[in-house]
């Protein structure tokens, strides 16, 4: 997997800098996706809360993949737990640093520190997408957690299991640079995850209306 150009001129660049959408993935078909931008700039909220509570019992440092505006990091980072963002867009890694947050900006496929070491990795709000190829997020979150470490994942609400190329379309309609998405279900991910890294369920659960998986190595 070869490493993901820092983005820096883009709709979803600009999004992130003013806290506004709207924002949509657009599929080479047409179909929109709507990307859930405001709610990512606000503070931790809803289901974020269920995701920090696990997070928070484990009293481990946490890594949050594909970071975004930060939020889940600043939240991690006030309840004590130690944790670190990553993500390949300049503008979201200066928002979650300017909320107090550490963050680095790399592709999660980089070398990243303590790598084998962490105590959970969060792939929320559809970053189980990054890179348009499960199999290979999956692998690597699993060498990125300890042997006792857990890796959290979003799951979309259907079941789904679909690689796609898109572009970030901002609300004058300009599209930002193609790259490759992927979107899994529960039982996809499931299956993905057990096939290609060796991952098993610890947990599944319900808030608000998102889904989420806890996986562990076997």
């Amino acid at each position: 997997m070869t490493t993901t150009t820092a983005w820096v001129d883009d709709p979803f660049a600009e999004a992130v800098r003013t806290g506004r959408g709207p924002l949509w993935l657009r599929r080479e078909d047409g179909h929109r996706l709507r990307l859930d931008i405001e709610r990512w700039c606000a503070p931790a909220a809803g289901a974020d809360h269920s995701l920090l509570r696990r997070c928070a019992r484990r009293s481990a440092p946490v890594l949050d993949l594909g970071c975004g505006p930060g939020r889940l990091v600043a939240a991690l980072l006030a309840l004590g737990v130690p944790a670190l963002g990553v993500d390949v867009t300049r503008a979201a890694v200066a928002r979650t640093v300017g909320l107090g947050g550490p963050a680095l900006c790399r592709s999660v496929f980089d070398r990243l520190p303590a790598e084998g070491r962490w105590g959970a990795a969060l792939l929320a709000d559809g970053n189980l997408g990054i890179g348009g190829d499960p199999d290979a997020l999956l692998q690597r979150g699993a060498e990125l957690i300890a042997p006792d470490g857990l890796l959290l994942v979003e799951v979309e609400p259907v079941e789904v299991d679909e690689q796609v190329t898109v572009q970030v379309e901002g609300p004058d309609g300009r599209l930002g640079p193609a790259f490759p998405w992927a979107r899994l279900g529960t039982a996809a991910a499931l299956r993905r995850a057990h096939a290609a890294a060796g991952l098993v369920e610890a947990e599944r659960w319900t808030s608000h209306g998102r889904r989420f998986l806890a996986l562990h190595k076997r």
